[in-house]
């Protein structure tokens, strides 16, 4: 009986001479591809070609953001996703405005507070711009190149803001809202007399007996106070210049206050230098967590206490009103 499997395998050659052979392919190849578009790829051409050409350079000074319509354009200019009207373009501060913050607080000396209620800027972008201005002069001061022509072309596509000196300014954005404390968000059915004045402290008492009152909250409480002075008969410049006294004093409070905070951590802090690094030491008391052991000063006290507010059985809802 003859074996079923052969003992020699035909090569390639012996059955392409039998039958047609087709030509393998190769793992790679250096031949250029076809050019060859899309449908989604064409379309975009033709419409970039025609319609879209609009959009290839924009006017220095104002937005190019795409639009639904021609008829549409100064009504969304600050709309930059036709299919999202709710989302607006917030427009951003300029290069001239920017150097007006900085030369105000780091040449006249100026407050924070004072140039954030003067220009209507937020007082985190106002303390923003003066480190990034620090930065950037001192990149000039050491003969780094800075990427200018990037920034204009940047602002030119982009809604911008100005201010000039020595005059009255629009203000940029609200510098004394309130964030919503978490205090704040449960509902409280709190009795009270009809004939007593309740105040915002009051109210902030009902949420919590800690809890300042918005007056004292906002970023600006000193803004508050000029607006009474001046409702009571004062001056409108005296009161200015009794708010930047009031806001020199709070910030130079704050600082004596971050530098008492920062020197009383240095002497608890012992420091080995080595040749890399700089290892620092402090004294811990493990015992000081606190009366349920959750203290925020306490060592390790993200671990090793469980929460059980997922747990079955256990009561959520507050049976107690502060």
């Amino acid at each position: 009986m003859p074996p079923r499997i052969p003992n020699t395998i035909p090569s390639i050659a012996d059955r392409c001479l039998s039958q047609p052979c087709l030509q393998s392919k190769a793992s790679f190849s250096t031949t250029a591809s076809r050019p060859r578009f899309t449908q989604s790829r064409l379309r975009f051409r033709n419409w970039i070609n025609g319609p879209g050409s609009i959009y290839r350079k924009n006017i220095p000074g104002e937005t190019n953001y795409l639009q639904v319509g021609f008829e549409l354009i100064r009504k969304n200019r600050n709309r930059p996703f036709p299919l999202n009207p709710q989302f607006i373009s917030e427009p951003v501060l300029d290069d001239r405005a920017r150097e007006l913050i900085w030369e105000k607080v780091m040449r006249e000396g100026e407050t924070i507070k004072a140039v954030s209620a003067e220009l209507g800027v937020d007082i985190r972008r106002v303390a923003a711009v003066v480190r990034l201005k620090e930065v950037e002069k001192d990149w000039i001061a050491k003969g780094q190149k800075l990427a200018k022509p990037y920034a204009r072309a940047v602002l030119s596509m982009l809604p911008t803001h100005t201010f000039r000196a020595d005059q009255q300014n629009v203000p940029f954005e609200p510098i004394n809202e309130l964030h919503v404390h978490p205090y704040t968000m449960k509902q409280i059915f709190w009795p009270t007399s009809e004939s007593r004045h309740f105040t915002r402290a009051d109210a902030a008492k009902a949420f919590h007996t800690k809890l300042l009152s918005a007056d004292e909250r906002v970023p600006h409480p000193e803004l508050i106070q000029m607006e009474k002075e001046v409702l009571q008969g004062r001056p409108l410049w005296d009161a200015s210049e009794r708010f930047k006294q009031a806001a020199m004093e709070s910030e130079r409070k704050a600082a004596d206050k971050e530098l008492a905070k920062a020197a009383r951590d240095e002497k608890h802090t012992t420091r080995v230098h080595t040749k890399r690094f700089e290892f620092r030491f402090k004294q811990i008391n493990a015992e000081n967590v606190g009366p349920k052991g959750r203290a925020r000063d306490a060592v390790g006290w993200r671990y090793g206490a469980p929460y059980y507010d997922r747990a079955r059985g256990e009561i959520k809802i507050p049976t107690s009103v502060p």
